[in-house]
């Protein structure tokens, strides 16, 4: 399954460091993750990711194949 997941702000270089799985790119405002997400408990951990950093998911849906 691939996914994008938007957060709001631009993400550094580091800081998108912590989703290596993911590709990005910032965009007006915000950061746009994107890329293979393996099951539903891997989704699940990078949300959980995403709120331990402090970033606000403003969009995250499944992208066709």
């Amino acid at each position: 399954m691939r996914y994008e997941i938007r957060v709001e702000g631009h993400m550094s270089e580091t800081l998108a460091k912590a989703f290596p799985e993911l590709d990005h790119v910032l965009m007006s405002g915000q950061t746009l993750l994107f890329g293979h997400v393996v099951d539903e408990a891997h989704l699940y951990g990078l949300l959980a990711r995403c709120r331990s950093l402090g970033l606000r998911v403003v969009e995250m849906r499944q992208l066709p194949e």
